[in-house]
Parts: C-alpha cells; sequence; structure tokens
C-alpha cells in the first residue's frame, strides 16, 4: 500500500467516468477492469472527478467507486491518486497479476 500510495507501481492504464451516472459508471468500471485483467495490467489510475458540478458539489462517484473496489476479487489494494497525478479526484487502482 505504502508503494502504491508513493507512486512505486507505473500507472498502465487510465479510464474516467466523469459525465457518468453511478449505474452507467459502475457498468462501465467493471468492464474496463475485466479488459485490464484480460491483459494483463496491474496498475490503473480512475478518474472520477471532484463532484465540483454535481448537486451538492460533492463527489458522488468516490464514495461508490471505493464501495465497488472493495467488492472486486481483482483489486488487491487502491488509493488516492498524487497531486500531480489527479489527487482526490481520482484513485490508483493495484490488479492481480
Amino acid at each position: 500500500m505504502r508503494k502504491l500510495r508513493r507512486g512505486h507501481w507505473v500507472v498502465q492504464d487510465e479510464f474516467d467516468l466523469h459525465g457518468m451516472t453511478a449505474a452507467q459508471a459502475r457498468i462501465a468500471t467493471s468492464a474496463f477492469l475485466a479488459q485490464c485483467m484480460q491483459r494483463g495490467t496491474r496498475c490503473v489510475r480512475i478518474v472520477h472527478g471532484k463532484g465540483l458540478r454535481s448537486r451538492n458539489r460533492e463527489p458522488v462517484l468516490k464514495r461508490k467507486l471505493a464501495h465497488w473496489l472493495t467488492l472486486r476479487d481483482e483489486v488487491l489494494a487502491y488509493c488516492e491518486a498524487r497531486p500531480a497525478d489527479g489527487g482526490s479526484g481520482a484513485v490508483v487502482v493495484l490488479l492481480r497479476g
């Protein structure tokens, strides 16, 4: 987990959830992670946004994405991206090899 937070792992792919509803984002995230597993991708960044355009200016997808990732067997760990990589608007996910 410490290595993931410090950027030790190279981000091999990225997926952006901007503009999606929660239902669309869940399906798209599941499909993206499945594709990554097929390709053997180990470290990915998922951009969920900071919620600046949402109704209450709160990140709706951020909490939902965190929950979805905990339910996935292929996810070993995830953490908030470094400021240069999206900060609180993205997560870096480490997948099983």
